[in-house]
């Protein structure tokens, strides 16, 4: 701490906000935070002025070590919506976090004249305002992570829904392709998607074909049969096609029970099984080729 124990930097935010946001914004322009396409210099002084006021009032309290105490909320949801905002603009992590590191500069030029003849006043103000702007501009950055996590877990479950087409190959029968490894999450979204589809276009028979699934063990044995137990919930037939060699193998050496299911080595096989138990019948025409 500084004099009598208690620091000063409350009072220097307050006495010197104007100069300081001058001093802020010119940091950040010879950093090169801000950029024309996506941030104007009218918002970027805005963001500023808005930050110093919330930053001068959350320090009245005397409390620089713990940001995440009720004074400091208002602080905390100001980088929050910034941290968001920037990072859907395409800022780099270290951009969003300069917006508080470049502070420090102007900070510590203030402190320095107003304490340029106590040595020791200087040294703990400095230290006191260097852990706060640390722990603010870190914030920043674990924010940016957690919107960054939430949007590649986002994209996950897209490509989720999308590897896992659902497709009407005739009247009353779907074709469910499995492309790539079956797992619980992914087990899910297949039956979400398969239900939905059961239900908008009323099969009858579902054809759940494996030939590009890689490996067949126990789980994913389980996972396929939870797929056809909860399709004959909805009152759907099931024939899993694609049963390679080495898979029929996997499957007997596993002890996995598939003798009430119908199984069939090539999808085209089973189409012929599926238009059968539908009432359709597949014949030739006669005629010269």
């Amino acid at each position: 701490m500084s004099l009598n124990g208690k620091t000063t930097i409350p009072e220097i935010l307050k006495k010197y906000q104007a100069e300081l946001l001058t001093d802020w914004l010119k940091e950040q322009a010879a950093a090169g935070i801000r950029r024309d396409n996506f941030i104007k210099e009218t918002e970027l002084r805005q963001q500023c002025s808005e930050f110093l006021s919330l930053l001068t009032n959350a320090t009245q309290s005397g409390n620089l070590s713990d940001i995440f105490a009720p004074e400091w909320s208002q602080v905390r949801e100001m980088l929050t919506s910034i941290s968001n905002s920037r990072t859907r603009q395409g800022f780099t992590p270290r951009d969003i976090a300069l917006f508080v590191f470049s502070f420090k500069r102007p900070l510590f030029d203030h402190l320095r004249k107003e304490f340029a003849h106590n040595g020791e006043v200087l040294a703990d103000e400095i230290w006191s305002a260097t852990d706060l702007l640390d722990k603010l501009g870190l914030l920043t950055t674990e924010i940016y992570q957690k919107n960054r996590e939430e949007l590649i877990a986002r994209q996950q479950e897209e490509m989720l829904e999308l590897s896992t087409p659902v497709v009407k190959l005739w009247e009353g029968i779907l074709a469910l392709p499995l492309i790539g490894t079956l797992d619980s999450a992914r087990t899910q979204i297949v039956m979400e998607s398969l239900l939905q589809m059961i239900v908008e276009t009323s099969s009858q028979v579902v054809i759940i074909d494996i030939t590009g699934v890689p490996t067949v063990d126990t789980l994913v044995a389980q996972h396929l049969l939870k797929t056809v137990a909860a399709a004959r919930l909805m009152g759907t037939d099931c024939i899993i096609s694609g049963i390679r060699p080495q898979i029929a193998q996997t499957i007997v050496h596993l002890g996995v029970d598939l003798s009430d299911v119908t199984t069939k080595a090539k999808l085209g096989d089973a189409f012929l099984v599926a238009l059968s138990r539908s009432g359709f019948k597949i014949s030739r025409s006669e005629g010269e080729f």
